[in-house]
């Protein structure tokens, strides 16, 4: 991977990390429309720049952020579900990092998820946002929908949105708190990946300045793609993030089909 490979993705990362369109999916066909190598660094690198990418949560959200361990609480017990399986379940999950046809088959039925959703929890937009509470067996449930995330293609937001969703949250409430899930889960993931490949990061210092400069441009873009997010997402609704999935998917379905090797290089 060279510096413009890095760019690249951590520009793909930084739009798509807080979009219900799947962030890790849409670097998996970067890389692979770049041909950029199937590696061990390149997967790590994949996976640690998320952490700039939810660094721009805390910024832009320093005030709510921090203020009471009630909300910790909260964000902890909806963290729970995806950590455990994490664990249990990383190399599977390293293994689908390099399907394509896995992302297509998720983008393309994640879409049409999307299509439904604004008509099956429209009630919730006439909550007032005081009456947007979260409960700790709301948040446990909340964290159930985001483990789903952990299939390529999925989408961490858009599975945390709709869990919200089904909680009585708005389209509002349920994104920001997908974003603030977002910092603890993705924090943990470049902890662990960075601790199971030390021995590979201290082989290859010299790629350290790539890793650095892959998370300060996702923390950039993603500050910019929130606050687009967060105004299109009350004002529209999913139906344009959901047409965008589908048209994705079902492109990438075709071109599989048509014997394209849209494939990580190995």
């Amino acid at each position: 991977m060279d510096i413009l490979h890095a760019i690249i993705l951590a520009i793909v990362e930084g739009l798509t990390e807080f979009l219900p369109i799947s962030s890790t999916g849409h670097m998996i066909i970067t890389a692979a429309i770049f041909g950029i190598e199937s590696n061990e660094f390149t997967k790590v690198f994949i996976v640690s720049i998320q952490f700039g990418a939810i660094l721009s949560v805390v910024v832009l959200y320093f005030k709510r952020f921090f203020k009471n361990l009630d909300f910790y609480f909260k964000l902890f017990a909806a963290f729970l579900p995806t950590g455990i399986l994490g664990l249990l379940l990383k190399s599977r999950i390293d293994a689908l990092l390099e399907n394509v046809a896995v992302v297509a088959v998720m983008l393309l039925a994640g879409g049409i998820v999307l299509l439904l959703v604004d008509k099956w929890f429209a009630k919730n937009e006439l909550h007032s946002p005081e009456e947007d509470k979260i409960s700790y067996a709301s948040a446990f449930i909340i964290g159930l929908f985001q483990s789903l995330a952990m299939i390529p293609g999925v989408s961490r937001s858009a599975a945390t949105i709709i869990g919200g969703l089904t909680q009585g949250l708005t389209r509002k409430t349920a994104a920001e708190f997908s974003f603030f899930l977002a910092v603890p889960t993705m924090f943990a993931a470049t902890a662990k990946s960075l601790w199971d490949d030390k021995d590979l990061l201290l082989a290859q210092r010299g790629n350290w300045n790539i890793l650095l400069l892959g998370n300060v441009v996702a923390f950039i873009v993603a500050m910019a793609a929130i606050r687009f997010f967060i105004g299109f997402l009350t004002k529209y609704g999913f139906r344009a993030f959901g047409y965008y999935r589908i048209v994705v998917g079902a492109t990438l379905l075709i071109l599989i089909y048509l014997g394209v090797d849209l494939n990580m290089v190995d």
